[in-house]
């Protein structure tokens, strides 16, 4: 089937977060009628600018509850399943609580789709999957070798969505590099957007290590992908995984970037670190059998993020626990 600038009904589970908060007004503007399944532990104001779309529905609740999802996936023809316990920190403060929303409830989310006449299901995994490898480029034919339990059950959830995969159902499994960028339910708990955060507010940036390589990729670029994923034909995508990211740089190398943009006022110190996770993701396959390649740079999100600091955007960014997805999840004692 070709989906070219066809409209859809599309269901996002975790639409409240990070990258959900930038998607979802993009999948409006694209014409899609959007449900949204969500706990919005932080907050409604994410979709400010969008909620009275009459293309958006919203359904508060818990990707574990049956009913909730059953609700949300009535009428779907596709779902992008973003919401999850999004980091190893936030996973280890509560184990059992990051394999229910992680894992537990995947297979449940994936027949009620199926159930419901989904045709198209998108699964955002992680990069992290690999582990860390010696090779200079990691592509999506290397052996899987999760480290933590955040990556551990991202691989398992491939391996079920895989199985559940059939004629009809056409899966499609993404692998992000860490995310960056302003986006409307900012998070300042990842490397770039940590980086920028310090210079601007503290004027010093530490690096821990910093010869360590991280792959990234823009907000915008992902929730582009997103958006360009429902639109490939079937037999573009169907059973298939791909990496997403665009520049690999060592941390040192981003806390110049970061320091370029903001200004020469800034410190950098760096200290040792036991974390000396490396590594170095190749999207070429993507850019190669999807034509997509990403177009927004890193200096491109230290730019957004410091015109949102700058504007006022992001009140109390050292302080609000709404940034720090286990800070949030300590304060209103998620179960």
């Amino acid at each position: 089937m070709n989906n070219a600038n066809k409209t859809m009904n599309v269901m996002v589970t975790g639409g409240g977060g990070y990258v959900g908060s930038c998607l979802i007004p993009k999948l409006l503007a694209a014409g899609h009628c959007v449900s949204v399944l969500d706990l919005f532990i932080y907050g409604m104001e994410v979709f400010n600018g969008v909620a009275e779309h009459p293309g958006l529905r919203i359904i508060r609740g818990d990707i574990r509850d049956p009913k909730a999802v059953a609700k949300a996936v009535e009428g779907a023809d596709a779902v992008i399943h973003l919401a999850c316990i999004s980091n190893d920190p936030s996973f280890e403060l509560n184990p059992d609580l990051g394999r229910s929303i992680n894992f537990d409830c995947f297979q449940p989310l994936v027949r009620a789709a199926k159930d419901a006449g989904v045709r198209r299901f998108i699964y955002a995994s992680s990069s992290s999957v690999y582990g860390i490898k010696s090779t200079d480029n990691v592509t999506e034919d290397l052996s899987l070798e999760p480290l933590t339990d955040y990556s551990k059950f991202k691989a398992m959830c491939e391996e079920v969505l895989d199985r559940e995969r059939e004629p009809g159902f056409v899966t499609l499994t993404l692998r992000p590099a860490t995310v960056c960028g302003y986006a409307p339910r900012l998070r300042l708990d990842l490397t770039v957007n940590i980086l920028t955060n310090h210079a601007i507010n503290n004027n010093k940036i530490t690096v821990f290590g910093g010869a360590q390589k991280r792959p990234n990729i823009n907000v915008e670029d992902m929730t582009d992908l997103y958006v360009q994923c429902l639109q490939y034909p079937d037999e573009m995508i169907d059973g298939k995984v791909f990496n997403a990211g665009y520049e690999n740089h060592t941390v040192s190398q981003i806390a110049e970037m970061v320091r370029r943009n903001v200004g020469d006022g800034v410190d950098i110190v760096t200290t040792p670190t036991d974390d000396n996770r490396s590594y170095h993701v190749s999207s070429a396959k993507m850019q190669r059998e999807l034509g997509f390649t990403p177009r927004y740079s890193i200096d491109d999100a230290v730019a957004s993020l410091t015109a949102a600091f700058r504007s006022g955007k992001v009140p109390n960014p050292m302080t609000d626990a709404k940034y720090y997805n286990v800070k949030l999840m300590q304060d209103i004692h998620l179960q």
